[in-house]
């Protein structure tokens, strides 16, 4: 029996593949369950024409991350933060306070895309991690100065 996965199966396939499993494990087990639909030419075509969707789509979110690398490389953001003795900070600088600076320059992002292993706790300049997609990060110049 030939059938179009709906959901990734373990030991099986991944979701949009066509497969040829035995009668009873398609009719009794993975359709009933959602997992998978009997593969018609019908079935086919509309699995392929979802497939060209999402691929136009993720090409359409590469693009724009793109653009947006571009700009957050171009760029350098100030963060100004009460400091004492040694450059330690009173408190530190989080992701959410690059995502707030990078605004003030231009570029709105979601502060859970800046990768921070911690805080930051000592004035300076540093380079953070932005993931905008799957395999787009781009690097920005933070700098750390007192108020």
């Amino acid at each position: 029996m030939k059938i179009i996965l709906t959901q990734d199966v373990e030991g099986v396939g991944k979701a949009g593949q066509i497969l040829e499993v035995a009668d009873g494990y398609g009719r009794n087990y993975l359709i009933p369950k959602g997992m998978a639909m009997a593969a018609t030419s019908r079935s086919i075509a509309q699995v392929e024409h979802r497939k060209r969707i999402v691929a136009d789509r993720i090409a359409k979110e590469l693009k724009t991350a793109e653009a947006i690398k571009a700009k957050l490389e171009s760029l350098s953001c100030k963060v100004a933060r009460e400091a004492g003795e040694e450059d330690k900070l009173f408190g530190s600088v989080s992701a959410r306070d690059i995502a707030d600076a990078l605004a003030d320059e231009g570029v709105q992002i979601d502060h859970r895309q800046i990768q921070l292993k911690t805080p930051i706790r000592a004035l300076g300049s540093y380079d953070v991690l932005v993931k905008l997609a799957t395999d787009v990060v781009a690097n920005v110049k933070v700098w750390v100065v007192a108020k």
